[in-house]
């Protein structure tokens, strides 16, 4: 599925104002958040029994990252999966601050507004086949750049949060098989004379996360030439929407994510925009820790069944207002 233009008469929420409640959100990534309730479909169903594998493929012997997972198996008695059942619920990191895949509504009447978008969908998914109950989760909200260290000291079992699928992020933590596909892109003030991933970003300040993708395709374009030399990308933040309220105050001209998260931030600012066309492509896939083959093989086999039913209508309902129609999750292929 590639990103697509945002609609222009798409509501958001819009201003400064409204952002700056959100960034104080981000503020509580430590805090353990309350349960949620499921606003998506999804489904049960069980696999075949599978044989664990060793480690995944290190950086260097890596060309397709996205294709490196485990083969999917239902079996819910490997030594991970039986401690989370022992547990009781579900440890999952996710975001809490990016619009439609995984946020608190400023706007909810409710007193204690629930977590909903694309991703707490999935996670949710994932509870409800691991433990029968898509409601035993706890959520952890975790920045951008604590994606991998949550996962590592055991602070949860998986981080469901746009985390793309790398080569070098495979040295660190095992990934589920992809569950969507998206690119990097350019998002600017309309009036902005940025045109794409181009000439236009001469002498122009880039804003994007710690421990991003988005950082890194910058860093090594520019040491390559790919990237303009007089582009500044030393600005960066611990979480990828601080980039968009910095955009609004003017602190920088542009900002360089996934093209699905920039659709998402052009949908709550109106004054904003994707410019050119996406210069990536690049998979979210669900990360847990590293050699925890029995979870990774049973994540795998959720995304199977949710493929098949509750993935199309979670992407209608929260994506395809700013994405526009879905080919579909992307295809896939294990080790």
């Amino acid at each position: 599925m590639k990103a697509r233009r945002v609609r222009a008469a798409l509501k958001g929420w819009g201003g400064v104002g409204a952002m700056a409640v959100v960034l104080a959100l981000t503020a509580v990534f430590a805090l353990v958040l309350p349960l949620s309730q499921s606003r998506g479909d999804g489904s049960t169903g069980a696999g075949g029994q599978g044989v664990a594998r060793g480690t995944q493929t290190k950086a260097e012997e890596c060309t397709d990252p996205q294709d490196q997972s485990l083969a999917p198996s239902g079996d819910q008695n490997g030594a991970t999966v039986q401690a989370i059942r022992d547990r009781g619920h579900l440890l999952v990191g996710v975001d809490q601050n990016s619009y439609r895949w995984g946020y608190r509504d400023p706007n909810s009447t409710t007193k204690t507004s629930e977590l909903e978008g694309f991703d707490i969908d999935l996670a949710h998914a994932i509870a409800g086949e691991i433990l029968g109950d898509r409601n035993a989760i706890r959520f952890r909200a975790i920045p951008t750049n604590e994606r991998i260290p949550a996962i590592q000291d055991g602070r949860v079992d998986m981080v469901v949060r746009t985390m793309t699928i790398s080569c070098t992020r495979l040295e660190e933590v095992a990934f589920s098989s992809p569950y969507f596909e998206t690119g990097q892109q350019v998002l600017a003030p309309k009036a902005s004379d940025i045109t794409g991933y181009d000439e236009s970003l001469a002498n122009k300040k880039i804003c994007t996360a710690n421990g991003s993708t988005a950082w890194e395709t910058l860093d090594a374009d520019k040491k390559d030439g790919k990237l303009v030399a007089s582009a500044d990308i030393k600005t960066t933040v611990p979480n990828q929407l601080d980039c968009l309220v910095r955009l609004q105050l003017g602190e920088v001209e542009a900002v360089v994510t996934d093209g699905a998260l920039a659709a998402s931030q052009a949908a709550q600012d109106p004054t904003v925009e994707l410019k050119g066309k996406p210069f990536t492509t690049e998979y979210y896939g669900v990360a847990m820790k590293k050699g925890a083959d029995d979870l990774v093989r049973r994540v795998n086999q959720v995304l199977v069944d949710y493929r098949k039913n509750g993935w199309q209508q979670s992407y209608d309902k929260w994506l395809e207002p700013s994405l526009g129609e879905s080919a579909g999750p992307p295809a896939v292929k294990y080790k």
